[in-house]
């Protein structure tokens, strides 16, 4: 069973930093674009940043310059790296992947999601 693991969320105060790691687990051959997204309370879940094979990157408007999305692809891994965090940044934080199967059929998978609260 192929699964995505998140880790690394947690309180921070406004300013700070935290940096949230998701790993790919399973049967699987590769993986191709890889996401971040994130859903505040009572708001629809929006892509927070992209990151596809080649490294190419993409930022929500609201992160540019705080965010930093990076790929490990020996470990199967994503991470984001937040910082100059404020309250609106508050939310849960979904991993998100495309890979490939066995078959060489490309599929998505999301992850349970982290919770990142940024209060004083």
């Amino acid at each position: 069973q192929v699964q995505l693991v998140e880790s690394g969320g947690g309180l921070v105060q406004p300013g700070g930093s935290l940096r949230l790691s998701c790993a790919a687990s399973g049967s699987f051959v590769s993986i191709g674009t890889m996401s971040w997204y994130r859903q505040a309370p009572g708001k629809q879940r929006e892509l927070v940043a992209q990151i596809i094979s080649s490294g190419s990157t993409n930022y929500a408007d609201s992160v540019k310059g705080r965010f930093t999305i990076s790929r490990d692809d020996m470990k199967n891994a994503v991470y984001l790296q937040m910082n100059s965090l404020k309250p609106e940044d508050t939310a849960v934080y979904y991993c998100h992947a495309n890979l490939r199967s066995r078959d060489y059929l490309w599929f998505a998978l999301w992850g349970r999601g982290t919770q990142v609260t940024v209060s004083s």
